[in-house]
Formats: structure tokens, C-alpha cells, sequence
């Protein structure tokens, strides 16, 4: 075989591998890729029931109900314009209340019910989940709390 040739076929074989391992990265991936996503995002492109995904918003307020086993809880997320029932088997963070950013992830049901698998709430009074203050922004609803750090 000539070197030229030689050349040739050792650069296609590289390109071959490369995009095989470059497939085989992005399979792998994309199991663990969870979207976000607002109620209003919801309300404008339903979710297939099966896919995980991240739903961020306030606690709405008068909607959290505690179940009698003192393990599930059921309450509203909303940006203000829509919001989506969720309901939560597990210990809710402490500062969960009503009025408060929150992300939580899990699946949409069929029957429009997001049951979470975690919920997360924000960790001081000034901080609010980056997707959460976008996702206000985008309705149109955010309120600029006192002692926020302006983000550029």
C-alpha cells in the first residue's frame, strides 16, 4: 500500500472513531438531560407524560394541602399567569412556603398533575432561582425585592 493511501485510510478510520465516540457521548447524555420549564411554557406546549423535566415558579398562595399520612403534600406552582398542581411524597425543605421560588422535578401525568420527585426552595431572602426570576420576567410578573443584587 502506498503512503499516501495509507494516510488516507488511518484519517478515516480516526473520523470513523471520532464520530462513534461522539455518538456514544451524546446517547448517553441525552438520558440525563432534564429541560426547564414555567406553567406558562406548560399551558402553551404540553409535555409527553413520560419525560422528566424541571417546573419552576411561586408556591401559589391558599394552594398547599398536607395529606393525612403527613408524607404527601399537594400544592399549586405558578408564574403568575398559569400555574400546574404538584403533588410531593417526601420531607418539603424548610423554607417552603407559600410565595416562594421554587424548582421542582418530576413528570406530568396525563390528567395534568406534576408529581414531584424534588423539590428545592430558595436558601436565603434574597435569592430566588435563576429560572424561576426569568421565567417571571418573561410574564411579565417579576416584583424587584428589596436587597436583591441587580443581575446583568
Amino acid at each position: 500500500m502506498k503512503p499516501k493511501r495509507r494516510r488516507l485510510v488511518l484519517v478515516s478510520v480516526g473520523l470513523l472513531a471520532l464520530f462513534g465516540a461522539a455518538a456514544l457521548v451524546l446517547t448517553a447524555l441525552e438520558d440525563n438531560l432534564v429541560f426547564f420549564y414555567s406553567p406558562s411554557d406548560l399551558a402553551e406546549r404540553p409535555r409527553p407524560p413520560a419525560n422528566a423535566f424541571r417546573l419552576g415558579g411561586l408556591v401559589e398562595e391558599g394552594s398547599i394541602e398536607r395529606s393525612s399520612d403527613g408524607i404527601t403534600t399537594t400544592f399549586r406552582i405558578t408564574d403568575m399567569a398559569n400555574s400546574v398542581p404538584v403533588s410531593y411524597s417526601g420531607i418539603l425543605p424548610d423554607l417552603f412556603r407559600e410565595g416562594q421560588g421554587v424548582v421542582t422535578e418530576g413528570t406530568l401525568g396525563s390528567d395534568g398533575l406534576f408529581t414531584a420527585r424534588e423539590v428545592l426552595a430558595k436558601h436565603d431572602e434574597n435569592y430566588m432561582p435563576k429560572e424561576v426570576a426569568d421565567a417571571l420576567k418573561e410574564a411579565g410578573q417579576w416584583h424587584h425585592f428589596e436587597g436583591e443584587a441587580s443581575s446583568k
